[in-house]
């Protein structure tokens, strides 16, 4: 059973969303020059060799090829497990969608520039959220999904022939 059209639409929105954004912070922001948009707020250009919250961003140049291979690996899982969804299983299918459009949003980064792009700061006085993008959003929320999925999801029934009256 292949995912629903908008599966796939969803993931190339994010994809082209999170690029087009990446490409503006590039040509509008001056690396780490905060530009205040509402309080808490701020955009701001910066670059992360690393993983999440810059994971292994000092490891000096091998990490990008280890999260470059992850992530595409991740990717390959995820296309798969979407072309395995039934069509009632449309949480999960969103889930999967946002986690695949941010991680192919990264791995475009990664593999052109070695690093990933991120530009949007959230803040409470003085203590600052780790700066993220449009990608890292999706993989959030597609993630946040993907739990939510899992504990209010209704169990898969085997398809098994013999256990059929």
């Amino acid at each position: 059973m292949a995912a629903p059209r908008w599966c796939w639409g969803l993931s190339g929105s994010i994809v082209g969303l999170d690029q087009l954004t990446k490409f503006l912070a590039e040509r509008l922001l001056v690396m780490h020059q905060p530009v205040p948009v509402l309080p808490s707020f701020n955009l701001m250009l910066t670059y992360n060799p690393g993983a999440a919250f810059s994971f292994l961003a000092g490891a000096g140049g091998w990490q990008r090829w280890f999260f470059l291979s992850l992530g595409t690996a991740i990717s390959i899982a995820l296309v798969v497990w979407l072309t395995r969804l039934r069509p009632e299983e449309k949480r999960l299918g969103l889930a999967l969608a946002l986690i695949l459009g941010g991680a192919i949003g990264n791995l475009i980064d990664r593999a052109w520039l070695g690093q990933v792009i991120d530009f949007i700061q959230l803040y409470y006085d003085r203590w600052y959220w780790p700066t993220f993008n449009i990608a890292d959003s999706a993989i959030s929320i597609g993630a946040a999904l993907l739990v939510l999925d899992s504990l209010l999801g209704e169990p898969r029934q085997p398809s098994n022939p013999e256990t059929r009256s």
